[in-house]
């Protein structure tokens, strides 16, 4: 899939968020990636063997206090190679892009993968 057409995918996942989330996301900037990097650049260790589809860096919203200011945004990486490498369809993808932007959301919001899990998300 061409990056245009990923981004748009990335863009009506956010667009499709009830307005609820949407009025509270605060400071976040999410964006698209080829493959799944650390924060200096290096490909992170073990990522073909668990496919990192999308990586929430920042304070999630309860961890902040009235000190929080003057910060860079929070980030919210998509993969476009991982998730294209685990699907098979165009279908596929416009499914795990939403699945994956709702995901990384979830950790801004302060929820983790452990209550992903029990909540039964994923």
């Amino acid at each position: 899939m061409n990056r245009e057409k990923f981004e748009k995918l990335v863009m009506e996942a956010l667009k499709r968020l009830p307005k609820f989330f949407k009025d509270k996301l605060k400071n976040v900037d999410v964006v698209i990636e080829e493959e799944s990097v650390d924060c200096t650049g290096v490909s992170l260790p073990g990522a073909e063997k668990r496919l990192i589809l999308g990586l929430y860096q920042g304070v999630p919203l309860p961890k902040r206090h009235h000190h929080y200011g003057m910060v860079m945004p929070d980030k919210i990486s998509i993969f476009k190679k991982n998730i294209e490498k685990v699907c098979k369809t165009d279908k596929e993808v416009i499914r795990l892009v939403a699945h994956t932007v709702q995901h990384e959301l979830a950790h801004h919001f302060g929820i983790s993968d452990k209550r992903l899990r029990d909540l039964g998300v994923y």
